[in-house]
């Protein structure tokens, strides 16, 4: 099967989701811009009640609905304190690596709806100024953030409507190198968001009809583990499309797509995951499967979240996963010809 995917589009989409800041359950940002999306490719979005965003495109046969699930929540900050200095204690939100995101340019979102840009440093951030500023762990406990601001006391801070609960998002530093690696915070998940409305647009544009009534969504607390956790009550499989792990016994790579046949907590459904291995071979994608170590998914969360549904996960492989990420053009290409053959059932 020969797709033709818009790759420029997809690459342009991606680069967009990826700088518009959603740290989970942060959704104001993101909202606006999947609509923008949707609107352009003649789609409507239609929400839950924990915002999750879903595009129903009708089938040709509505005997059953599917579900292609890419999350759209990423990793953050929130402000749990303000030091008597004016500098910020933090909490992550999700599973941040501190030692990634030190020295890390942020933007502070008050709940007021300003904005202010800051540093995320170590408080003992300077070997000319403190004997452990290299040996320091890099933590909740150890790291603050330094606003761009002539601020010198919590009183200063608070004047400016910042406070406890405002989130902070950090900077993607998004980069497509010549030979086509993309390299970036939040390719988990906005790659798979991209490959979604890829997918989309390949619809629209050839007047092309699902095999059976398809549901996108974009949950936005995938990666505090409950994203997928409702579902609507018609699906009956629910696909997420995430990151592939790559590690000591993973089979994939950047250039291709990856089925998860397990993650940590359970295996994926049988039928189904033979069914997209299958879809993948017929697609021509270069394709593994791999089970994910330290790796949960919505499919996952929807099952324990006690769904009556078939699961199953496959995405682009990336390394350095909740940190500065890698993949590959290819692999992002891979993850949307699957997309295509599962929707058409091909």
């Amino acid at each position: 099967m020969d797709f033709k995917i818009d790759t420029a589009y997809m690459l342009q989409t991606m680069q967009k989701l990826i700088e518009t800041p959603s740290p989970v359950g942060y959704y104001t940002k993101m909202k606006p811009v999947i609509e923008h999306f949707a609107a352009q490719l003649g789609y409507t979005v239609t929400y839950d009640n924990r915002n999750t965003a879903y595009i129903t495109v009708a089938g040709e046969d509505h005997s059953k609905t599917v579900c292609l699930s890419a999350h759209a929540d990423t990793l953050g900050l929130m402000v749990r304190g303000i030091n008597a200095d004016g500098t910020l204690r933090v909490r992550a939100v999700g599973g941040l690596h501190f030692i990634s995101c030190e020295g890390e340019n942020v933007t502070l979102h008050t709940r007021g709806g300003k904005t202010y840009t800051g540093l995320l440093i170590c408080t003992h951030h300077s070997s000319h100024a403190f004997d452990d500023a290299k040996s320091m762990p890099r933590d909740e406990n150890t790291c603050a953030v330094l606003l761009d601001e002539p601020v010198k006391t919590a009183a200063d801070v608070r004047a400016l409507g910042i406070g406890n609960g405002d989130y902070i998002s950090v900077d993607p530093r998004f980069t497509v190198t010549e030979n086509g690696y993309i390299k970036s915070r939040f390719i988990d998940n906005k790659a798979a968001m991209a490959c979604a409305f890829a997918v989309l647009k390949y619809l629209s544009e050839n007047k092309k009809q699902p095999k059976f009534d398809t549901v996108f969504a974009f949950p936005f607390y995938e990666e505090i583990g409950y994203g997928g956790a409702c579902v609507p009550q018609q699906i009956s499989e629910y696909v997420a499309v995430d990151i592939a792990i790559l590690g000591p016994d993973a089979d994939g790579d950047e250039r291709g797509v990856t089925i998860c046949a397990k993650d940590a907590a359970m295996p994926y459904d049988y039928d189904l995951t033979n069914r997209l291995i299958d879809k993948a071979t017929r697609a021509g994608c270069r394709c593994a499967v791999d089970l994910f170590y330290r790796y949960g998914s919505d499919a996952s969360q929807a099952i324990k979240g006690g769904n009556d549904v078939r699961h199953a996960a496959f995405g682009m492989a990336v390394y350095c996963s909740h940190g500065v990420e890698r993949t590959h053009i290819a692999g992002i290409e891979n993850t949307t010809k699957l997309m295509l053959a599962y929707v058409l059932d091909l």
